[in-house]
């Protein structure tokens, strides 16, 4: 009878133990790049779960079992700075309209990629099922885009958008963004499949064919700053990695000939990444970037300490007193007055850190993206998969391009998701299916 109750009793004991929620954690990863594909409202449920379970975990193990080693690491004390002097600037200028309960919130997402890299996906095993559902999400995208690509509409009906850009599996063009970061880990995941084959010219051109095909997909999408990332990340992958730099040379030497092929299949790509970058580009302070961009420097000298708190721009941005411009940005009235500029966010995550909590914001913004880049840095041997992981975090924090706002799903969440994984085998290193050991360090 005793041990009968002991036996009913037990699991009753254990349902909120460590090891369910581990198991828990790691199955709502597995699930985390299936729903930032489609489901956007679940891809930030899961997001917050790992967040919750990362903090139930710590506290039922203790500090003497470890549960709170991840809160010393460097990465994680940088962002909690950054945090609680954003939260202190929004709770001090402008805890209204929802945003103090915004930025109390902000620090969920980094800590979902904290659970992935400090706790869920230590074993090799679960790493591997994420990041194959993240590269398999990749290769979905990918194919949906030249699905459009060839036959004007995609596999659920969807035309291209009317400006000529593919959208991929969405109605909308933000397919590219979320595949410009996926690219990156998936051609390094290829590179260190090939690692072992005994033909170097066979595994070279294997690896220039499918970096040059991945850069004709992002020719064919039209969007100027995810080809430009992109390029950016498979440059970075070549200067770490010396088997991808024949590969990232023949992309190179490709690319103006796939832009020229964009002419002819593809007109509106064409005049996406040519004509109007031409245009902008000459005459940046007079594009819609160069003037927001303009209207953010100039709230932010307004209020340079501690600036006017979580979404200041989207709140604070029709204040008369900022309706003018700087000399050497936008000096003009915008064409269709300075309301026109009042969008969501400044389409920069460095004038975002500015524009909410002022010069020192800024600061610890860039220190915290700093430590980010430090903990997952490969080293001068490391593994492709990290290389390739590092490199899309790299162009994800890269301080030149307009960007989506810092915590907005879909694209943030990849974009910790990608965080998470890279912790996650920069920390826990060994061999993950493929001979980790055979990469060649950078020259």
């Amino acid at each position: 009878m005793v041990a009968w109750q002991r036996e009913t009793f037990h699991p009753r004991q254990m349902r909120f133990s460590p090891s369910v929620l581990t198991r828990i954690g790691r199955w709502a990863a597995v699930v985390l790049p299936l729903a930032l594909t489609h489901v956007r409202v679940a891809g930030e449920a899961d997001l917050d779960l790992l967040a919750v379970l990362l903090l139930l975990h710590s506290g039922l193990t203790g500090r003497r079992q470890g549960g709170w080693d991840w809160f010393r690491e460097p990465w994680v004390v940088a962002t909690f700075c950054w945090w609680g002097w954003q939260m202190l600037c929004t709770l001090w200028v402008s805890p209204g309209h929802g945003a103090l309960v915004q930025s109390l919130l902000a620090i969920r997402f980094p800590l979902a990629a904290a659970a992935l890299g400090c706790w869920l996906l230590k074993d090799a095993l679960w790493r591997r099922r994420v990041l194959w559902l993240a590269c398999a999400c990749g290769v979905y995208i990918a194919f949906q885009m030249l699905i459009q690509a060839v036959f004007g509409r995609n596999l659920f009906g969807i035309p291209r958008f009317h400006d000529g850009t593919l959208t991929g599996p969405y109605e909308h063009p933000r397919a590219a963004a979320p595949l410009s970061r996926l690219i990156l880990p998936l051609l390094m995941v290829g590179c260190a499949a090939v690692e072992g084959a005994r033909s170097r010219l066979v595994r070279t051109l294997g690896l220039c064919t499918a970096t040059v095909v991945a850069v004709g997909i992002m020719v064919l999408a039209g969007q100027r700053m995810p080809l430009a990332l992109s390029l950016l990340g498979i440059g970075v992958c070549a200067l770490l990695y010396r088997p991808m730099r024949p590969a990232a040379l023949a992309a190179a030497a490709m690319l103006p000939v796939l832009v020229l092929v964009a002419r002819v299949f593809s007109p509106g790509s064409f005049f996406h990444l040519v004509t109007l970058a031409r245009q902008q580009l000459t005459h940046f302070g007079q594009s819609p970037y160069g003037e927001i961009y303009t209207h953010a420097i100039v709230m932010a000298q307004a209020h340079p300490w501690i600036g006017q708190g979580y979404d200041a721009y989207r709140h604070f941005c029709s204040d008369p007193s900022t309706f003018h411009g700087i000399s050497g940005l936008s000096e003009a009235v915008p064409e269709r007055g300075w309301l026109d500029l009042c969008v969501q966010h400044p389409h920069n995550h460095y004038l975002q850190a500015l524009v909410n909590a002022g010069v020192p914001g800024l600061i610890l913004f860039v220190l915290m993206i700093a430590t980010w880049l430090k903990a997952i840095w490969p080293g001068r041997n490391g593994a492709a998969i990290s290389i390739g992981l590092f490199a899309a975090v790299f162009i994800q924090e890269w301080p030149i391009a307009s960007s989506s706002d810092f915590l907005n799903l879909p694209l943030s969440g990849w974009g910790f998701l990608l965080l998470g994984l890279a912790l996650a085998y920069r920390t826990f290193r060994g061999v993950d299916g493929f001979q980790a050991g055979r990469d060649r360090p950078i020259s």
